[in-house]
């Protein structure tokens, strides 16, 4: 054997090797492309899935938010109109020509004949001390009293008293009533 056809042997089985090694590293290499083609497709759809609850979770939040958001813009709106009407019941209470403010006033009295037996002074608000001067018979009409109209009812002696002015009566009947108030009003 010469070394010319050792040298082509020795190439030629170099050049089959190679070929093998080559033939085994594309193999290799798709296989190792494909597995990194396969991870990064579940990558994929495990960065969308969660993406994906994300983006839904931040739109029930979102929502939730503008509700509540809206639900208080509602509330205030809603006390907005609750102040406001009582304001206005206020201010017709204060007016000395509330029509019926005469009948009001000796409803007022009626109830105080009924509550008080015995010597009273009528301590008037101011606005409405002529009419009571007229409708108190007997009592004494002491000093003015801060309020909107009616009147004080207070035992000579201070030890009992009854609140009558137009002011005490509108809170409390606001307060029994609130329900009902709110019904008519935003129902």
């Amino acid at each position: 054997m010469t070394l010319e056809t050792l040298a082509k042997d020795i190439a030629s089985s170099a050049q089959t090797e190679a070929n093998a090694i080559l033939k085994e590293a594309n193999a290799s290499a798709k296989e190792i492309i494909a597995e990194a083609e396969a991870k990064a497709a579940i990558i994929r759809d495990k960065a969308g899935s969660r993406a994906s609850r994300e983006a839904e979770q931040l739109a029930r939040e979102i929502v939730a938010s503008a509700r509540q958001s809206n639900q208080k813009d509602v509330l205030v709106a809603r006390r907005v109109v609750l102040d406001a009407t009582f304001e206005e019941a206020k201010g017709q209470l204060a007016d000395p020509a509330l029509s019926g403010r005469a009948s009001i006033l000796k409803g007022l009295m009626a109830q105080a004949d009924e509550l008080a037996v015995g010597d009273f002074t009528v301590r008037p608000v101011a606005i409405d001390r002529a009419a009571l001067s007229g409708i108190a018979g007997s009592r004494v009409i002491g000093e003015d009293v801060e309020g909107l109209g009616g009147f004080i009812l207070e035992a000579t002696d201070g030890s009992v008293s009854f609140d009558m002015r137009f002011d005490t009566l509108l809170d409390q009947v606001w307060s029994d009533k609130r329900t009902s108030i709110n019904a008519t009003l935003f129902n």
